[in-house]
């Protein structure tokens, strides 16, 4: 009985890992999407759309240099 008692910690104990994981990935995730709001609002651009238009009028712009 006891060694069913200590499993079951164990079991809770991964749990409490997986779900610390958990909030740092959603804390990680957060923290970069917010560094890319800041860089698309200083970058003027809106949509993904427009960075991948501006992505390719720079390549155009140099490959004409």
């Amino acid at each position: 009985m006891d060694e069913q008692k200590s499993q079951g910690k164990q079991a809770n104990d991964l749990d409490d890992m997986d779900d610390d994981f958990d909030e740092y990935d959603d804390m990680e995730l957060l923290e970069r999407l917010e560094t890319l709001r800041e860089d698309m609002e200083e970058l003027g651009v809106t949509t993904l759309a427009e960075v991948n238009r501006r992505i390719e009028e720079l390549h155009h712009a140099l490959d004409n240099n």
